[in-house]
Formats: C-alpha cells, sequence, structure tokens
C-alpha cells in the first residue's frame, strides 16, 4: 500500500504531500522536529518525546500546531494508516508559510507534517558485528539542544562517515566528543564506567539517552554524565551509539583504532537487551 503523510489538517497519500514554497522551514530552517520509534505498532516514548518537542518550540517562540491530545490522535491515525508496526514516526513544525522575511512573521499559522517510514530490525550477526565509526570536527551552532531541522553540519559529517565506509561520524569539540550525527555517544571505561556526555547547550538530550540512564540506575550500573576525549574513546573497553532509530548498536572500530576484541562487548549487549524488553513493556504506548 502507498504511504499516508499528514500536512496541515489532511491525510494524503505521500507522493502529493507538500508545503507551500514560502514555508520558512524550507526558506530559513525555521522549525523543529521529533521522531518516535514504532515497535510492534506501538509508540516508544511518547511522551517525553512531545516533552522535549515543546521544549523545541518554546526555545524558538513558535507555537504549538495543535494540543497535545489531538497530535497523539493524528500521530496513531499515521500508524493505523500506514499500518506500521515497526518503524518511526516523524513529526515537523515550523513557523509557517509568510512572505520571505527574516523577522518572525505577524500572522504565520504553524505547519504540522507528520510521517512514517518502516523500518527493519538488524540481525544477531549485525549487532555482534557492530560499526564503524569516525571523529570529524563539530563545526554546528551554539544551540544542539534544540532539535531544530537545520541539519546542514549534520548531513555533512553523515555524508563524510558514509564515504569512509562509517556508519556514523562523532563530532569533537576541543578533542571532546559531543555526540554523533544523528546519535549520542557512549563508552565503557577500562574500569567498567558507563560514560556519556552530559546534557548541555553542546548536545541534543536524546530521549532514548534519558531511558538508557534511567535503566542503568534500575539495573545498578555504574555510569557517569561527563565529557570524554577521543583517545579515551579509541582506549574504551566498549563503546556504543544510541537514537530513537538504532536503539543501542555497539561500536567495535573509532577511526583505525578497534574496540576491544572488534565485536559487541557484554556490557553493550546486556544494556541493548535491557533497552529492548523495555520498549516491549512499559516504554509503548498504544
Amino acid at each position: 500500500m502507498s504511504r499516508i503523510a499528514y500536512v496541515n489538517g489532511r491525510y494524503v497519500p505521500h507522493n502529493d504531500a507538500m508545503v507551500h514554497v514560502e514555508d520558512r522551514g524550507y526558506q530559513f530552517a525555521d522549525g523543529v522536529y521529533e521522531v518516535a520509534a514504532v515497535i510492534g505498532g506501538k509508540l516508544i516514548d511518547e511522551d517525553p518525546h512531545l516533552d522535549r518537542l515543546d521544549r523545541s518550540l518554546r526555545e524558538l517562540r513558535i507555537a504549538a500546531p495543535m494540543a497535545r491530545p489531538a497530535l497523539k490522535v493524528v500521530m496513531r491515525e499515521i500508524v493505523r494508516r500506514n499500518r506500521l508496526k515497526t518503524g518511526l514516526v516523524y513529526l515537523q513544525v515550523t513557523r509557517g508559510v509568510a512572505r520571505r522575511d527574516h523577522p518572525f512573521p505577524k500572522n504565520a499559522t504553524p505547519a504540522l507534517v507528520v510521517t512514517a517510514k518502516r523500518l527493519s530490525m538488524p540481525g544477531q550477526k549485525a549487532v555482534e558485528d557492530g560499526v564503524k565509526i569516525i571523529t570529524i570536527p563539530d563545526i554546528r551552532w551554539e544551540r544542539c539542544d534544540i532539535k531544530t531541522v537545520a541539519l546542514l553540519p549534520n548531513v555533512l559529517g553523515k555524508q563524510k562517515a558514509r564515504e569512509s565506509g562509517a556508519f556514523e561520524a562523532w563530532q569533537v569539540r576541543d578533542g571532546q566528543v559531543t555526540e554523533g550525527t544523528s546519535t549520542n555517544a557512549w563508552i565503557i571505561t577500562r574500569d567498567g564506567e558507563l560514560v556519556t556526555r552530559e546534557a548541555s547547550n553542546a548536545i541534543l538530550n536524546g530521549i532514548t539517552r534519558l531511558t538508557i540512564l534511567k535503566l542503568a540506575k534500575q539495573e545498578g550500573l555504574h555510569f557517569s554524565e561527563r565529557s570524554f576525549s577521543v583517545e579515551e574513546a579509541r582506549l574504551a573497553r566498549e563503546a556504543f551509539i544510541s537514537s530513537a532509530t538504532s536503539f543501542v548498536t555497539p561500536v567495535t572500530q573509532v577511526d583505525d583504532q578497534v574496540i576491544g576484541n572488534g565485536k559487541a562487548g557484554s556490557f553493550t549487549l546486556k544494556l541493548r537487551e535491557v533497552y529492548q524488553n523495555y520498549m516491549m513493556s512499559e516504554g509503548a504506548t498504544a
């Protein structure tokens, strides 16, 4: 069946979905977005994602396009109409359509687009083999905590990773890893400490990141929210990335340095299992 999108009050075939040429998201990247995973036909961490959407909108002074209960209805309808079992729901809110001018328009109505996409889960061998990461300079602006659609530095970094035969690029400022182009970065030190950078304007505070920290605490795992250097990452016992679509994905190589024995480590695999169990139970909302 063809995909269905929601665009400014209408459910339309994905191929017919469109916004106005003077939508400020298109012309100024004046908008925000969220991506929520769908597992077993249910949304994962729906309210935390919508909480972050609200925060991003407030930071950019964009009005909410509709009340949260109505937005949840739209999200569920997109899941239903696309018969989505495993995949993601993408939401984008822009300041709306207005004559091109840098200052905020006085009468623009926020524009809302919601789409869905199917995803395939990686097999066990792919998980155990892990992925390669490269490191690149972090050239982004100073408000990476806002989930805006202004993603050009991330796009350039992801492309460089692909051209290098890597899955992801970790961005680096002053020798310290900030995060991936679309993921949060984690290491497990030689002493068994789980480390990820603290939440600040330098990173996007991932919803999956927050859930992993909560689950780690429940499991009694020792963790620290602090920055770590590229050298510390290369010498780590294990490493992984997290996001709403990669979940917990083992990292087995950083630049030219193999991590551990070149296979997913036991600590990472345990966290992945714990997170998957969470998604199938308390994290999912119908």
